[in-house]
């Protein structure tokens, strides 16, 4: 009897971690179906938000693990769409950034489009040391202006990885910025001084 019930324990546990290993498959088409009804009535800037464009119908097509060629197309994609400031230049008020990074406001039902949006960067980065909640889905950012240095070079590397962060890493977890127009390059450049402005709290 006691061999019959660890044989049959033992079927059990095979079973289940085959279940377990199982990967569930969903038509495209289904997906598409179901986020389609989820949100029927959305306004049409907001609908236009539903349709995934290339490079996002890419990294969920690989699982956010795109095979090379496919991983380079998107960084040479996404490079190609940055918007560059105007003047040419890429620091702007690091105070302006601070406030910026620290605030979570905009594209959610009910915010007021005419407010300032911001880049939420606090969810995902530590950027002070004075602060006691942040995400850690990114890393550190704490003294990146030390460690990184402020030449026009590093200025502009980091203004394409806030405004696209693709251009760097082919699906990044870090939001398009500003391919999405969440962000204006005024405000990309004031974000870019407040990681590498020597007066920032990030670098002190």
């Amino acid at each position: 009897m006691k061999t019959i019930l660890i044989g049959a324990a033992l079927s059990l546990g095979l079973a289940g971690t085959a279940m377990a290993q199982d990967k569930a498959t969903v038509s495209p088409e289904a997906l598409e179906k179901a986020v389609t009804q989820s949100w029927p009535k959305l306004p049409p800037e907001l609908q236009a938000r539903m349709e995934q464009d290339e490079t996002a119908r890419d990294c969920t097509t690989y699982r956010n693990s795109p095979p090379p060629k496919v991983a380079e197309a998107i960084v040479a994609r996404e490079m190609a769409s940055i918007v560059y400031p105007a003047d040419g230049k890429f620091m702007g008020d690091w105070k302006a950034g601070e406030k910026g990074a620290l605030s979570g406001y905009g594209f959610r039902m009910g915010d007021n489009p005419k407010l300032a949006v911001g880049g939420n960067c606090y969810a995902c980065h530590q950027m002070k040391s004075a602060e006691i909640s942040y995400g850690t889905l990114g890393p550190s950012l704490l003294g990146y202006g030390k460690a990184k240095g402020n030449t026009a070079a590093t200025q502009k590397e980091a203004y394409e990885k806030i405004a696209n962060a693709q251009s760097v890493l082919a699906c990044s977890n870090m939001p398009r910025f500003g391919h999405n127009k969440v962000l204006t390059p005024e405000q990309i450049k004031d974000y870019v001084a407040y990681l590498l402005d020597p007066d920032s709290p990030v670098n002190k």
